[in-house]
């Protein structure tokens, strides 16, 4: 019997081709998905054989994760508890859905997975793959085994597992969208992280450069199309990765991109987590930007709380829930205005919008101008202050003369019974 295993290729999953060989007596087909990660592809097939898998499959999917989640991240300004852009989450429904994918192939309906019951990962992976294929059995050996990283190790060394790479001292996961950064001394919520934590951003002052620099992103119906010269028109998946790197370096170098909260972790953990994500902070922050110019009051207000609950259903492993696609369909809809030009500025570690403009802004200068020639008629607005704040003087009234009243009442208690 054969079970599809999604590998990293790092020490968990690893240990996880193992456990499913000796307890179960499976023949394991490891699925590794390219999703921008940088790692040694090579090496991690040779890894895996080494471990004694029947078959390893290795996909590039970067265009697919840029063009169908990161870009549907953008439009939405996914950023989880307002600070985390996805970049984890969006990536493992996509690797999931390949590894179904792999199994089907393969024959079986076995899945697995190298998540610990700590962490997202496994909520993520399991709803993912049983809403694809419901009648599938998953396996996660290092949760369902209550496994410790000493244990693991130590399982490692005795079935002769290659563990050099695991001397690491983060856990890392990265993709074209954003490195997240965990354990060692990151997991005291009140110490800085170290300089070597960071690979994208430029952390060290004496490096970052002296002068200010610009970024300008095109946006066509809410979808950047160029940053800078790096175009990605009409669709254009590997432009869509290219924006996206170029984006990730310029705006690194220039010390942009570090995100570090407490999180709180779908199991109910809270988490203190550190991220890189230099190219989805800037284009996030553009974008919305461009919403500003374009939409009314009245959708951006509406937008943001569809947003916050996009987020909330990204990070939480419902990229499949009905309402997902639901919350799709009316962002698709607020974005058919929103095409126009951002520039951002970055210098020494700080970023910010300093110019936007589209031909269906809102922004009427005639209108917004303190200066001669300004077309609002300041007359109109005494009646609609009047209108704007009627209920809210009859309440102060009201409550004043019922506060007075309760004051008076008392000083007569006191005079009768003086």
């Amino acid at each position: 019997m054969r079970v599809a295993l999604a590998y990293s290729g790092g020490l968990d999953t690893s240990v996880a081709i193992r456990w499913l060989q000796v307890k179960y007596g499976y023949d394991v087909v490891t699925v590794t998905v390219d999703v921008g990660q940088n790692d040694d592809l090579k090496a991690i097939e040779e890894r895996a054989k080494a471990i004694g898998v029947v078959k390893h499959y290795t996909i590039d999917a970067r265009e697919e994760f840029a063009r169908d989640y990161v870009m549907l991240c953008v439009k939405a300004n996914g950023l989880y508890e307002g600070k985390y852009p996805l970049a984890t989450a969006l990536a493992r429904p996509l690797i999931a859905s390949k590894v179904v994918d792999v199994a089907r192939k393969e024959g079986t309906d076995i899945l697995a997975h190298g998540c610990t019951g700590k962490g997202n990962d496994q909520v993520r992976f399991d709803i993912t793959m049983k809403a694809l294929s419901p009648s599938c059995t998953i396996i996660a050996p290092i949760r369902d085994m209550n496994m410790t990283r000493d244990v693991e190790l130590e399982f490692a060394r005795r079935e002769g597992i290659e563990v050099a790479s695991e001397a690491k001292r983060y856990s890392i996961d990265q993709n074209l969208w954003g490195r997240a950064i965990e354990g060692g001394d990151l997991e005291s919520a009140d110490k800085e992280p170290s300089a070597d934590a960071f690979r994208w951003v430029n952390v060290d002052p004496k490096l970052l450069p002296d002068d200010s620099c610009y970024m300008h992103i095109e946006f066509d119906h809410g979808v950047p199309v160029a940053i800078d010269d790096v175009r990605a028109d009409d669709g254009d998946a590997r432009g869509m990765v290219e924006m996206i790197e170029y984006a990730n370096e310029k705006a690194g170098r220039y010390g942009v991109g570090i995100i570090d909260h407490i999180e709180d972790r779908v199991v109910g953990i809270k988490s203190r987590e550190v991220y890189e994500a230099p190219a989805a902070l800037t284009i996030i922050e553009a974008h919305r930007e461009l919403e500003k110019l374009v939409l009314t009051s009245h959708q951006l207000r509406f937008k943001q709380m569809v947003e916050q609950q996009w987020s909330m259903l990204a990070y939480s492993g419902l990229w499949l829930e009905p309402l997902m696609a639901d919350l799709n369909r009316f962002i698709d809809s607020t974005q058919e205005y929103v095409s126009g030009k951002v520039t951002v500025k970055m210098y020494k570690g700080s970023f910010r919008v300093v110019a936007r403009s589209s031909p269906y802004s809102l922004y009427d200068e005639g209108l917004a101008t303190y200066s001669k020639g300004s077309t609002f008629d300041q007359s109109l607005a005494r009646g609609f202050v009047e209108l704007w704040g009627l209920q809210s003087i009859v309440a102060n009234r009201v409550r004043r003369n019922h506060h007075e009243d309760r004051v008076m009442q008392g000083v007569d208690e006191v005079s009768m019974h003086g």
